[in-house]
């Protein structure tokens, strides 16, 4: 794939795909961040949902009424900068045949019943990551993102802000030495 990153006329297809931030995105809305890239056509654009920045909220503390009573202690994660007034509920699961699956943008109700399945998690998500037609891939020529398969284990990790490490350090022997390195290496 990194051969295709540098050459503008093959199509890049990354849907599905993580996209880890690279370590140079400090201080940004990306810093350590880990997407899942749930749609992506160059010609088109790409979207995707932060899975590890928590908020710190539970969706109680922004809705109230009766049909999201079920789901009030559901946290609520940061999906990205795009929207971020607008609450959404996904669904994640692993398929044997198919790998990492989601639903997206579902109702309260499909929430609900999504949580009650087995082997499904079910997050709360104000806000989503958004690219316009060739901006991640231009992204990605530049080194700005790290772009991996997700593993049957990933949905038994915490989506908290140590995920990002978690998943780069089992990358290759570089990317563990930039997972361990601290978020300012000159205050060392």
């Amino acid at each position: 794939m990194a051969d295709d990153l540098f050459n503008p006329n093959h199509p890049i297809q990354l849907q599905g795909q993580l996209l880890l931030a690279d370590p140079s995105l400090r201080g940004s809305t990306f810093h350590r961040s880990v997407i899942l890239l749930a749609e992506h056509k160059s010609d088109e654009g790409a979207f995707g949902l932060i899975l590890n920045h928590p908020t710190g909220k539970i969706v109680g503390d922004l809705l109230h009424g009766e049909d999201f009573s079920p789901l009030r202690q559901l946290a609520v994660h940061e999906g990205g900068p795009v929207a971020s007034d607008q609450l959404t509920f996904s669904s994640f699961w692993w398929s044997q045949k198919l790998g990492l699956r989601w639903a997206l943008r579902i109702s309260a109700e499909q929430a609900v019943t999504h949580a009650h399945r087995p082997g499904r998690i079910v997050r709360a998500f104000v806000g989503y990551s958004g690219w316009s037609a060739g901006q991640l891939e231009n992204e990605l020529r530049r080194s700005s993102w790290i772009a991996t398969r997700p593993q049957p284990d990933l949905l038994g990790h915490e989506h908290d802000r140590n995920l990002w490490s978690e998943l780069l350090r089992h990358l290759s022997p570089l990317h563990r030495i930039l997972a361990e390195a601290p978020d300012d290496p000159s205050l060392n």
